[in-house]
């Protein structure tokens, strides 16, 4: 379809209100401390899977983005990192045992910055997880990094060590935006970072921009994507800035007057996948693009796209085991958060006690609604006839007031219930996270908040 049926303005300016991103459901703010590090070995004993995805967070930045919201560690001081690393030995050491008859399938690390780590320090981190944990030959291996901080050789160690998926950093390509967000890079040695990593074996390349920074018009962001087009990535994550300077202190150095007005925005988002689809990359959910050949758009094609805290992936059936600072598990039944803090997390691992501090312990009908939810996002699309199957349930019945809140967008043509099928138009994909919100059972008491992101 045309990328312009996705931006019929009265229809976005409507629905454009606050809401979660369903990277998991019930989503963090529902987190609490009722779950504990046995809530973890438990889950994982009676999982009905034998199958791991990794995620390992490095916290550390050797400097402070202004529109960031991550959990980092802003430092220049590497010595840092080979702390961190001890106390992630000791993480490891202290939970695989719960995993031993897991097999590793995927490996990710993120941040903060990856980069942050030694070509030598990585290699420590490869060799203490690949020890304690059983990995499969065709593991997929990926890792985001900060490209002001690496070189080609940097690139070709990360290959030998076993990566063939990165992430890169892109933002913007303009000086005035790199400037007024305390990023400047150069936009020559990120390419010449994409060529190098597939000289080398890298099998995907991701670039990451983002829309809705200071001083971006369509004339510079234009610049950025004709950049974009010549690096060739196979995946661009193309994600909303989201200027919430009251939770996010270094935000507060990006004046309200620098950001493009709401209209502007719009445009952006539409100039941006436009550009992109006319080059062949196709949308894949709401804010990634992937090239048609590429795993993520077969996926989705097929029906079988998943997503979790990682964002879409195609291996959707995997337990996910968080190690470090700050990260996240989704073994079976539950989530389970580490320590947000390094001195509560090096607290944890010195005292011997829980590491998971915070979480969930999902109930039947959080995994009810997590499915519907996941197919919605993820395939804009829901048999009703495989829920009732799977849940034993009857759909219309336990879902009535659901349905009922569905009305406005059916009103609207954004979407179709039939006894068979629940649809979402394409040209409501931008809303999917909207009309997702019909089967949250959370969501009432916490929209006043105002804690979540707008949609657009």
């Amino acid at each position: 379809m045309q990328t312009i049926d996705f931006f019929d303005p009265a229809l976005l300016n409507k629905y454009n209100i606050n809401g979660p991103r369903y990277t998991s459901y019930p989503t963090a703010l529902e987190f609490s401390g009722d779950v504990t590090e046995q809530t973890l070995l438990t889950a994982a004993q009676n999982s009905p899977t034998q199958d791991l995805s990794l995620y390992v967070h490095v916290p550390f930045c050797h400097s402070l983005c202004y529109y960031c919201g991550c959990n980092k560690v802003v430092t220049r001081h590497a010595e840092k990192a080979e702390r961190y690393l001890d106390y992630l030995a000791l993480e490891i050491a202290q939970r695989a045992k719960a995993f031993a008859h897991y097999k590793v399938k995927q490996l990710h690390l993120g941040g903060g910055s990856p980069s942050f780590f030694s070509a030598a320090q990585h290699r420590r981190l490869m060799a203490l997880l690949t020890s304690a944990f059983s990995f499969s030959e065709a593991a997929e291996c990926s890792i985001e990094i900060d490209p002001r901080t690496v070189d080609n050789q940097y690139i070709s160690d990360l290959a030998e060590i076993g990566y063939r998926r990165i992430s890169i950093g892109v933002q913007d390509t303009d000086f005035n935006v790199q400037q007024a967000i305390n990023r400047i890079q150069s936009t020559s040695h990120i390419a010449g970072l994409v060529t190098h990593a597939r000289t080398v074996g890298f099998e995907s390349v991701n670039l990451d921009l983002i829309y809705g920074l200071p001083h971006q018009t369509e004339e510079t962001f234009k610049s950025t994507l004709a950049a974009v087009k010549a690096m060739d990535p196979e995946r661009v994550s193309l994600f909303s800035y989201a200027h919430l300077p009251e939770r996010f202190a270094a935000q507060r150095k990006i004046k309200d007057e620098w950001l493009p007005s709401a209209e502007l925005k719009l445009a952006l988002m539409k100039q941006a996948m436009t550009t992109l689809s006319e080059v062949g990359y196709e949308l894949i959910g709401m804010d990634h693009f992937a090239k048609a050949n590429d795993e993520l758009a077969i996926a989705q094609r097929n029906g079988e796209l998943h997503r979790n805290f990682q964002g879409y992936t195609t291996r959707g059936e995997l337990d996910l085991l968080g190690l470090g600072v700050s990260s996240i598990s989704a073994v079976y039944n539950m989530y389970g958060q580490n320590p947000k803090t390094l001195n509560e997390y090096y607290a944890a691992l010195d005292e011997h006690t829980d590491l998971t501090n915070k979480g969930v312990l999902l109930t039947r009908d959080d995994m009810l609604r997590r499915d519907v939810i996941m197919q919605l996002m993820c395939n804009l699309s829901l048999s009703i006839c495989d829920i009732e199957s799977q849940w034993d349930i009857d759909f219309n019945a336990y879902f009535a007031d659901a349905i009922a809140s569905l009305d406005p967008f059916i009103d609207d043509g954004l979407v179709s219930v039939t006894a068979q099928h629940i649809k979402v138009a394409p040209k409501a994909r931008l809303l999917i996270r909207i009309i997702s919100m019909s089967f949250d059972a959370y969501l009432a008491r916490q929209m006043h908040k105002q804690r979540y992101s707008r949609v657009i």
